[in-house]
């Protein structure tokens, strides 16, 4: 099946939100413009039922090769997710049965399709990798382990420092780039792609399809969405922009990020042309006001997975609700009875009691726009329960 060799859409494919390619980016240039149909995949460990827009720019990048009429993947790490990738932690992840990987990752082939195109003439797949793994034997993860050190697995950051601070590193840790290497064999890709934290697990496996293969597997990190701390967006620390969220919680989110995450979210979460981007980073340097930026920022990711009329929406909303301080005109109702603590918990606005007691104490609950102070209060039927400046509730028996 002929691949387009367009140009600028392969230009596009190969720089915007891209920090490297492995070997060179002259050598997978090459594959691309050579008419051959590649085998591309990105994996995603199910350790939440969510995917975020840090997910979405690697799924527009295989959206991308698509496009172009390549062949493309979305693999579920069925397998892998039930260890858990150690990149980055400080502490061994905690394991996951198979039971839950699959019932988080239920619809993500529904959250995906936001971006990917299941059907027609391209149509992406999606696969497990629990069909191969579960299947390896001890002699051959053995022969797999052969083509590793531990010297290379000790010199990973997160494991030399937590062996520094005498925290445990646990040896099935170790196991998890192979795993993640070995999606390549089965799958015999062309092809990785994923964010900048992921290098070492997709270089692993480059060197397992040379030894196993004797091919070349090409490798495009992407750049990773942060927030003002560096942190990286992620499912498993929380603070995280859902693909699922609702347009008024995803317009919010946006709109509480820090002004210097303006114009990296335009780069890597729209699909807005790269001179739109350069001319919104030089209007904030001219002293714009960024919120107004930001705005346009939150109506356009919002519109991306909701519609234009539902960021609209979302859009008066938040101006209604947090720049004239008035209430939604669309309040969520709860069937609660009991203390300000009480209600807070049935409303899911709490965690705890002591979560509930500390919001109170920092002044950061009202009940019809009066700030509670006394955790003892009871609460009346029919009241309007407001957390911070994005949540209400309305009490119903």
């Amino acid at each position: 099946m002929p691949t387009s060799r367009d140009s600028q859409k392969i230009n596009e494919l190969l720089t915007r939100g891209v920090e490297q390619i492995y070997p060179t980016r002259a050598a997978f240039e090459g594959a691309l413009t050579s008419g051959k149909r590649l085998r591309v995949y990105m994996g995603i460990d199910p350790t939440s039922p969510h995917l975020h827009i840090g997910h979405a720019l690697q799924l527009r990048k295989l959206r991308q090769f698509q496009d172009l009429g390549h062949e493309v993947i979305l693999l579920i790490g069925s397998f892998t997710g039930m260890i858990g990738d150690p990149t980055d932690k400080t502490a061994a992840r905690q394991k996951l049965t198979r039971a839950q990987v699959m019932a988080n990752a239920k619809t993500y082939k529904k959250q995906a399709a936001k971006m990917l195109s299941f059907t027609g003439a391209h149509a992406a797949k999606l696969k497990y990798n629990h069909t191969w793994l579960s299947k390896l034997t001890f002699e051959e993860v053995t022969e797999l382990a052969s083509h590793f050190t531990a010297q290379q697995m000790e010199d990973r950051d997160m494991f030399e420092r937590r062996i520094k601070e005498g925290k445990p590193v646990r040896l099935h840790e170790f196991l998890y780039p192979l795993m993640q290497g070995y999606d390549s064999v089965a799958m015999n890709v062309d092809m990785e792609i994923g964010g900048t934290d992921q290098t070492f697990n997709m270089l692993a496996g480059r060197t397992l399809m040379k030894a196993m293969k004797n091919k070349e597997k090409f490798v495009m990190t992407l750049k990773l969405l942060t927030n003002d701390e560096g942190k990286k967006m992620s499912k498993s620390e929380g603070g995280f922009i859902a693909l699922d969220d609702a347009p008024e919680e995803m317009f919010g989110k946006i709109m509480a990020m820090d002004d210097s995450v303006i114009v990296p979210y335009f780069e890597l979460a729209t699909d807005v042309s790269t001179k739109e981007v350069e001319a919104k980073r030089r209007a904030l340097a001219s002293g714009v006001n960024p919120r107004d930026v930001k705005m346009e920022l939150a109506r356009t990711v919002t519109a991306i997975y909701h519609g234009a009329r539902a960021a609209a929406q979302a859009s008066a909303q938040f101006v209604k609700t947090f720049q004239k301080k008035e209430q939604p005109d669309k309040v969520p109702t709860v069937k609660a009875q009991g203390t300000i603590v009480d209600v807070l918990i049935a409303a899911k606005l709490a965690s705890s009691k002591s979560d509930a007691r500390r919001l109170i104490a920092q002044g950061g609950v009202k009940v019809d726009d009066a700030v509670v102070t006394d955790v003892e209060m009871l609460v009346k039927r029919g009241a309007v329960i407001q957390k911070g400046k994005r949540y209400f509730v309305k009490i119903v028996p």
